[in-house]
Parts: C-alpha cells; sequence; structure tokens
C-alpha cells in the first residue's frame, strides 16, 4: 500500500435488495471520495435490476454480478481477493454508514494492534442500539445460562455480553461481533483463511469470530463509530418467520463442525431443557395473568424448536446450511 491508497475494501453483498442497496452506496461514497475506502458490490444472482442501478448510478463502486447466490461469506472472500488493502469490511446491503464511522474504527484499530476485528454500533430504525456482541456457544456458558446464574452477577452478564446486562456506549473488547459491518485486518483476516466455505448464511461471522480468537486476536466493540441498520433484512426475505429456526440450525451446524458432535447434541439438551423449564413455568403463569405472561408459552415453545435443530441426524446436522 502506498500515500493515496484506501485503507479499507467495502464489499457490500447484495440479493434483490435495491432498494436499500442505494442509499447504502450513497452513505459510502463520502469515504472513496475522501479516499478513505473503494466499494465493491457482490450481487448475488438478483432477479431484479440492482446491477443495472450500481452500473449506472454508481460508476465508482466495482461490481462482482454472480449468476448464483454465493453465501455472505463467500461473496466477501471474493472482494478480499481481488484487493490488497490493509482491512476488509464485510456490509450488508441493508446499512448506512453515518458521518466518521469509517474513521473512528479505523482509529480504533490503529490504537489496538491486538485486534483483528473492529464493530461499530448499530442504529435500528427506532433509533435504539442493536445487540451486535455475544459470546461463544459454549456448553458451560448453556448450563450457565439456562440456570439463569447471570441473573445473580451483572458484573459476569456484561464480560458475556448478555443482551440487557452489557453497556453498549462503552468501547471494549468483546468474544465476536455480528458481520452486518465490521473491519477486519487483512493480515488476520487472511491468516485464518477468511470467511468459511462451510457457512452459507448464519454463524459465518461466529465461525470467523472463533477462528481468529483461537489464532490469538481480539475483537473490538466501538460506540463512536455508529451504523444505521434496517435490521434483517435479507434474511427475512430469504426465510420470513423461520429466521430463528434457520439461525439455529446454522449455529449448531457450526457447533458440530468445529466443537465435534457430541458438544452440539449436549448443548442441545441443556438449552431444549432451560427453554422447556421456562415454557412449563410460564404456561402456568399465563393462566394467572394472561396479559403480562400470556405470549411468553409460545415464545419458549419456539425456543425448544429451535434448539431441536442441534438433535438432527449426524449427516443433516453436519451439512452447510
Amino acid at each position: 500500500m502506498t500515500a493515496g491508497d484506501p485503507a479499507v475494501a467495502i464489499a457490500v453483498v447484495n440479493t434483490n435488495m435495491s432498494r436499500l442497496l442505494v442509499p447504502c452506496l450513497r452513505s459510502m461514497h463520502p469515504d472513496v471520495e475522501s479516499g478513505l475506502a473503494e466499494v465493491w458490490v457482490v450481487d448475488s444472482a438478483s432477479k431484479e435490476c440492482s446491477p443495472a442501478i450500481v452500473r449506472r448510478d454508481f460508476p465508482w463502486a466495482n461490481l462482482i454480478a454472480s449468476e448464483s447466490n454465493l453465501g455472505y461469506g463467500r461473496a466477501v472472500n471474493m472482494v478480499a481477493e481481488r484487493t490488497s488493502t490493509p482491512w476488509v469490511a464485510p456490509a450488508n446491503e441493508d446499512i448506512e454508514l453515518r458521518p466518521g464511522a469509517l474513521g473512528h474504527l479505523l482509529l480504533t484499530g490503529e490504537e489496538h494492534p491486538e485486534a483483528a476485528v473492529v464493530a461499530p454500533r448499530l442504529e435500528l430504525p427506532d433509533g435504539s442500539t442493536q445487540h451486535t456482541a455475544y459470546p461463544f456457544p459454549t456448553l458451560p456458558f448453556a448450563i450457565l445460562f439456562n440456570l439463569g446464574l447471570h441473573r445473580f452477577d451483572r458484573r459476569l452478564a456484561d464480560r458475556l455480553c448478555l443482551e440487557g446486562y452489557w453497556d453498549p456506549g462503552k468501547p471494549r473488547e468483546v468474544p465476536w461481533a455480528i458481520a452486518t459491518f465490521m473491519i477486519v485486518r487483512r493480515v488476520a483476516f487472511e491468516g485464518v483463511g477468511g470467511f468459511s466455505r462451510d457457512q452459507f448464511m448464519y454463524s459465518d461471522d461466529l465461525d470467523l469470530g472463533w477462528r481468529l480468537h483461537r489464532a490469538g486476536w481480539t475483537t473490538r466493540h466501538e460506540p463512536e463509530a455508529t451504523v444505521f441498520h434496517v435490521g434483517h433484512a435479507a434474511s427475512t426475505q430469504a426465510f420470513g418467520p423461520d429466521l430463528r429456526t434457520r439461525w439455529m440450525a446454522a449455529s449448531y451446524s457450526w457447533m458440530a463442525r468445529q466443537r465435534g458432535l457430541a458438544i452440539a447434541r449436549a448443548v442441545a439438551i441443556v438449552n431444549i431443557a432451560g427453554a422447556g423449564a421456562r415454557w412449563a413455568v410460564f404456561s402456568v403463569l399465563a393462566r394467572l395473568a394472561p396479559r403480562r405472561f400470556g405470549h411468553l408459552p409460545r415464545e419458549y415453545r419456539a425456543w425448544i424448536r429451535a434448539h431441536r435443530t442441534g438433535l438432527r441426524p449426524r449427516a443433516d446436522l453436519l451439512r452447510e446450511h
């Protein structure tokens, strides 16, 4: 890299979302004009006019128009292979960079050379902050969570980045962060082989975070960098109300491949037992106070169904999702 070369190659992965892709690219144009970033759009077999719109309205964006749906990680890998910037930034098509966000992320990366990933605060349409950092799914964590021990130790819950228990306004190291938008240090990204080809959608970011962690790198959350996120646009389009089950199926598939079949099944059993116990308790409470608790039995039935994906036959559990 020479003086004046971009620091970041942003890889925007798009499938049939031109209405969101347009504001996404507009939000990135200032960083392209300033020389901070180069932008690539990987269009995965859109049936609408996304590639034509990119060619016509965003000639400064590099376009890869694939005839097949590559999946998120594979699409980002294609951009990484074609670029040489110090950082690679996976990006959903349903995000918009707030002014200065990319600069804040890069500054944090410079201040923390041990960090492979720097992730921003994601702002949802209602102005709230999306929960974006999670603990790695292990058997000890599953036991701790289902016993509710985190409710008695807020410091532990904060350290584990549990939703509702941690402060998203505090810059800090986290176990791993979702890849809706983030910057990834190229030397670390290439050192672990980029995104796995075994994760088509969901858990690709978990898998990357796990491999980076095992290689000695860290992930940082930087709330000074704000990125707007419509939220689950592509996945809702693809899976509709089956989102939770598909997400958990991918998580258990990842766990079986990376941690072993026995651990994946053990975690699933603990989670099913925990959700089942909550279903039983709230079924009673729902009859006593339906307005307050009436929705919870359905919620925990849905979680039981989602966690049962961890008990699928071996061949099904190990295949790509």
